[in-house]
């Protein structure tokens, strides 16, 4: 099986390079039959790269140790599901692997779904596309196979990462995956029309792009949000540091792409109503996908320390020079192309809806370049001085949090700015009711005990934004309410239903508003305490009781020796639940993992009591435990969710839209239209 999924990835350059070049020299000849062997070359791709991963996944499961992944990254004693398919993507060659694998699925399903009707761009887009695969097909063949060979087999492997052995282990990592490869789709399509230039002499260059690539660009951005807070958890329940998110490179590696995305997502609409900011468009989805190669090299170049970078090896070098190679070539493209690229209309004021959204874009985009001052700076300052020179939370906390700061005030003012323009007196109207209300939710927060200055303001920021997206929804729903006779909820439900877009994504920033309260109560009120405790003695923290009630040494748990403390919790003399905070040593790799007991207080998700085990005495006389009390941080993981249910909701269509995509197919059915997007 492993001999044929080495063959597989072989098979697999050879129909790479092929389809590169035939996509586009059959659509630059204008040889249809060239065009479309292209697309059949995507496809075989995608059966040989599933034919690859079934392979290395049939080894995993029967611990094939003849293979290196398989040696390397599992064991005997490593539970089936989800351990032992987490080895996939916790070795170098396994996650390059399933990185092509994953870009195979999305070009599968983009050539059926998009070939008749953006005929005229798709044989591009198959170029671009396996142009990419070439380079990863390539390292698969002959760099860094997943299918090489161990000298000598061993008896049993050597497990996998400690730290890898958590449920959400197996769910982060493709997310986050989902997320950086799906941002290729996009970046495709732009190289593709800019590949293919002008519809015609004297015409602007086509934007179906932007249309068909709407759904595909919040897709991967949906997944690399998921991700992201998916890796919080996985810090927060696994690191034992009562946090969820440290500036940790790789982590910042993920979240620049992802703010370049909404920078991208909120510009789009600009393009699409305006006809504006063609080139900033361009340059922000060529910045996106750079940055999640850039991402993918940080993580298993070994170039940084990071808890989160599970894989080092020597294709560093390449992978740096291919993301350099993509970023330097699409640039040169978009400046060969400038021409064709003018603005259709210009800013009619400087309060309207356009020039707040570029204002939007380039603090998004000021972050992003900020973080990766942040990440870069470390090996800039051993190359320049010698001396590694590290940035801290301080600088993130301070320059990325004002930006973001920024960003909430101007979510909270663009839903009350027309699109054209506004004037100061009709802006002052609007913004009374919605800051009357941020006043009577701040001086709320201020009763309930947030009193210091910064996270106060913070909490008024997030007011103001919730209150001016709600009362707008609100005042829309009561406008249709005066036609309709509905009820109110009956009238939101319907104004949401009509128009996914606009609503879906006003959903969307009240879900990230409620994830940012989450961070502002749990980073800025947190408290954390340390104590040492004998069998039967209490400990008394922040309104909760902790009593050692027994500690049970050495018991074996799969690949892990167990020690865990069992801690009776009591609030106002009751007895609320039972707390087993454990340590695991790995004696395979000579590991050990800190386990925590999370208490969620449910009542209106107020705050997590984490407890952890820090170390005990020889004898287990006494016991080192810490305490957190993380007040607000279950609304973080709610935020995550509602952003979830709400990006889903934006891309569906909404009933315009369908009719527009109905009719769009009656027309390409006919034969009397090409080049339409969703």
């Amino acid at each position: 099986m492993s001999t044929l999924g080495s063959i597989s990835l072989t098979v697999a350059f050879v129909v790479a390079v092929y389809s590169m070049i035939a996509g586009y020299v059959g659509a630059r000849r204008r040889i249809p039959e060239l065009a479309d062997s292209a697309r059949n070359g995507v496809i075989v791709f995608g059966a040989l790269s599933t034919l690859a991963i079934f392979a290395i996944v049939y080894a995993l499961v029967t611990r094939d140790f003849s293979l290196t992944l398989v040696a390397n990254h599992t064991s005997r004693d490593l539970p089936l599901f989800p351990y032992t398919l987490t080895a996939l993507w916790s070795g170098q060659s396994g996650s390059l692997l399933f990185w092509s694998w994953i870009l195979a699925l999305y070009g599968l399903v983009v050539v059926l779904k998009k070939w008749e009707s953006n005929h005229d761009l798709m044989p591009y887009v198959v170029s671009v596309m396996m142009l990419i695969q070439t380079f990863f097909a390539f390292l698969l063949a002959f760099i860094t196979s997943p299918f090489e060979k161990m000298d000598a087999i061993p008896l049993d492997g050597a497990g996998l990462n400690p730290l890898l052995q958590h449920p959400a282990m197996a769910i982060h990592p493709p997310l986050l995956y989902l997320g950086y490869v799906g941002f290729a789709i996009p970046f495709c399509f732009a190289m593709a029309a800019l590949l293919r230039g002008r519809s015609g002499a004297g015409q602007p260059m086509n934007d179906s792009w932007i249309r068909a690539t709407r759904r595909w660009t919040l897709i991967p951005w949906m997944f690399l949000g998921l991700g992201l807070v998916l890796g919080g958890r996985w810090a927060y329940d696994v690191l034992g540091w009562g946090g969820y998110w440290g500036w940790d490179p790789v982590e910042n590696a993920a979240l620049m792409p992802w703010l370049v995305g909404t920078a991208f997502l909120h510009s789009v609409m600009v393009q699409e109503r305006k006809g504006m900011l063609k080139v900033w468009n361009m340059g922000l989805i060529i910045i996106a996908f750079t940055l999640t190669l850039f991402g993918t090299f940080l993580t298993r170049s070994g170039v940084v320390q990071s808890v989160h970078a599970f894989a080092q090896s020597e294709i560093g070098p390449l992978f740096l020079g291919f993301t350099a190679l993509m970023a330097l070539g699409a640039t040169a493209l978009l400046f060969f192309r400038l021409g064709e690229l003018q603005s259709e209309n210009d800013f009619d004021s400087l309060l309207s809806r356009e020039i707040f959204f570029l204002i939007n874009n380039v603090l998004f985009l000021g972050a992003a370049i900020a973080i990766l001052i942040g990440v870069m700076w470390p090996i800039l300052s051993e190359i320049i001085t010698g001396e590694t020179l590290t940035v801290g939370a301080p600088y993130y906390n301070l320059v990325v949090g004002t930006l973001l700061a920024l960003i909430v005030l101007l979510m909270g003012i663009i839903p009350l700015i027309g699109w054209g323009g506004a004037t100061l007196a009709k802006l002052g109207r609007k913004m009374i009711f919605p800051l009357a209300l941020t006043v009577i939710l701040t001086a709320l927060g201020f009763v309930l005990g947030a009193r210091d200055p910064l996270p106060l303001f913070g909490v008024a920021l997030l007011a103001f934004a919730f209150t001016s997206t709600t009362t707008d929804i609100l005042f829309a729903a009561q406008a249709r309410q005066k036609n309709t006779k509905e009820n109110l909820p009956t009238a939101v439900a319907r104004l949401i239903g009509r128009n996914h877009r606009r609503y879906g994504g006003y959903l969307i920033h009240l879900s990230v508003v409620i994830l940012a309260l989450g961070v502002v109560g749990s980073r800025a009120y947190a408290t954390d305490e340390v104590r040492a405790l004998a069998q039967g003695e209490s400990w008394t923290t922040n309104g909760y009781t902790l009593v050692l009630e027994g500690l049970t040494p050495g018991v074996t748990e799969g690949e892990a020796i167990v020690t865990t403390a069992t801690l009776g919790v009591y609030e106002n003399g009751q007895r609320i639940t039972t707390l087993r905070p454990a340590v695991k040593f790995y004696d395979r790799q000579q590991q050990q993992a800190t386990d925590p007991a999370i208490w969620h207080d449910v009542p209106f998700l107020r705050r997590d009591l984490y407890v952890i085990v820090q170390g005990w005495t020889d004898n287990f006389e006494t016991v080192s435990l810490r305490a957190f009390v993380n007040p607000l941080v279950s609304l973080v993981w709610v935020g995550g969710f509602l952003f979830l249910l709400s990006t889903v909701l934006t891309m569906f269509p909404d009933p315009q839209e369908r009719r527009a995509r109905e009719r769009v197919k009656r027309e390409i059915a006919v034969g009397g239209f090409a080049g339409a997007g969703e």
